[in-house]
């Protein structure tokens, strides 16, 4: 069975829901609010469209928390620093041989998921993830930057909106009288 995990438009909740062939109904459970997604559209059982957003730009990654392999990696090379601190040099190497090991057995185990550069919903249970295109930096940031400009222009709109008001609201002052 195959399943999506993104953000509440709304109010940022993760959502989690399975989907077959039509998009299902989903109510956030922090914020009440429903919405339809959309109808998953397979091409030679190859998902071609998000299904939170009306982007068609995905990525294949591994499903593997991002962090916690920094962590490992951050783990080894703290470790070995001490023992090289303490001039054990050939005992420096084992703790970066030791987390260098656990991130590739990791990196073996772990299934890959499907995710959205626009929206970062994430798809698990698909088949066919060696036809869709690994990670493109580019596409992220050209999809991180439009995000930044669409919040800037939201919050130039709502400035101006209070402007607005405030003027229609304030009082008439000198200046503004002896220029009518």
């Amino acid at each position: 069975m195959s399943n999506i995990t993104f953000s509440c438009p709304e109010c940022s909740a993760t959502l989690r829901t399975e989907f077959e062939d039509e998009g299902p109904a989903v109510k956030c459970d922090a914020c009440q609010t429903e919405r339809m997604l959309m109808k998953p559209e397979l091409v030679d059982g190859t998902m071609r469209h998000c299904l939170a957003c009306p982007s068609d730009e995905l990525f294949v990654r591994k499903d593997f928390p991002q962090r916690l392999g920094v962590l490992i990696i951050g783990t080894g090379f703290t470790i070995s620093t001490i023992f090289w601190a303490y001039e054990m040099v050939l005992w420096s190497y084992v703790p970066l041989f030791v987390s260098a090991l656990i991130d590739a057995v990791l990196y073996l185990t772990m299934g890959d998921v499907l995710e959205c550069y626009r929206c970062q919903a994430q798809y698990r249970g698909l088949p066919g993830f060696d036809d869709y295109k690994q990670f493109d930096l580019d596409a992220f940031e050209r999809h991180r930057q439009q995000a930044i400009r669409l919040e800037e222009a939201k919050q130039a709109s709502m400035q101006n909106e209070l402007r607005s008001h405030a003027d229609e609201q304030a009082p008439p002052t000198e200046h503004s009288q002896t220029a009518r």
